[in-house]
């Protein structure tokens, strides 16, 4: 995988449009990061970009290629897709849940094989959920279910690994914990991209971010370019206080801009 070109996406329902030409790009190696406000079409653009829904107008290339004349069975292998608030509800086990992210990669008679297994076990280690991996995956917190999906997906070895607000339910050093794992998965011939809400997770961990507003990209560019005290201002109505140092931006959200006020 070398890029992903997503030109004038329009995404309308019933007359209303979600997203307007709305135009990204993802290079391998990066982690980009969508931010903005409730509503303002991140999730949309998400499905999008994975096929799970069409859109009006626009399309979408990987490596020059139209994304939906790329069969079923290789999207499967090269794009993996973690949905906000990702749930099981089936009576497996996690252990059995992970082992379903290597599907993609076996004919339906085939059983896994040890290279599978090892692919399982080193997704488990990674999101740190090795240690229940014999329990019942409907059995477990909401956040240990969101990590549970996610070592499913990266069992599967995508090169494109696409997260819908993958950090809401974690605790802070879960929070961390997942952020590292798509810095790290986004190298070499491998991207990401995530949605977030957390302004200093996103400036801390993506290389590139697209902030959008009303179905639109207001902006994109560098965190330091992106998150800036105007923009938050405009697009999110708040004031806030921007800072940098060793660790990154950090941005603290400090009050709501009523009637043009603080």
């Amino acid at each position: 995988m070398k890029q992903m070109i997503a030109n004038n996406l329009r995404y309308r329902v019933e007359q209303i449009d979600i997203l307007k030409d709305v135009s990204v790009e993802l290079r391998a190696g990066e982690l980009v990061g969508l931010i903005g406000p409730n509503g303002a079409g991140k999730s949309t653009l998400l499905r999008l970009l994975t096929q799970v829904e069409q859109s009006t107008s626009g399309k979408v290339l990987l490596d020059d290629q139209l994304l939906p004349a790329i069969s079923r069975e290789q999207r499967a292998k090269i794009i993996g897709y973690l949905v906000q608030r990702a749930r099981a509800d089936w009576p497996l086990s996690v252990q059995k849940v992970v082992e379903l992210g290597r599907l993609p990669h076996q004919s339906w008679w085939q059983n896994n094989t040890a290279d599978d297994l090892q692919k399982v076990e080193q997704a488990l280690q990674r999101t740190e959920t090795f240690a229940y991996r014999n329990r019942l995956v409907n059995t477990l917190s909401g956040g240990e279910q969101t990590l549970v999906m996610l070592a499913r997906i990266l069992a599967t070895e995508p090169q494109l690994l696409f997260a819908d607000e993958p950090v809401a339910a974690l605790d802070p050093y879960h929070q961390l914990h997942v952020m590292e794992i798509l810095r790290e998965h986004a190298r070499d011939d491998r991207a990401a991209v995530v949605v977030l809400h957390d302004l200093s997770l996103a400036a801390r961990f993506c290389d590139r971010l697209y902030l959008l507003n009303h179905g639109e990209v207001f902006c994109s560019g560098a965190p330091q370019q992106v998150l800036t005290d105007s923009h938050i201002a405009h697009v999110y109505g708040v004031t806030s206080v921007v800072s940098c140092s060793e660790a990154g931006v950090s941005v603290t959200p400090v009050a709501r801009i009523k009637d043009g006020h603080p």
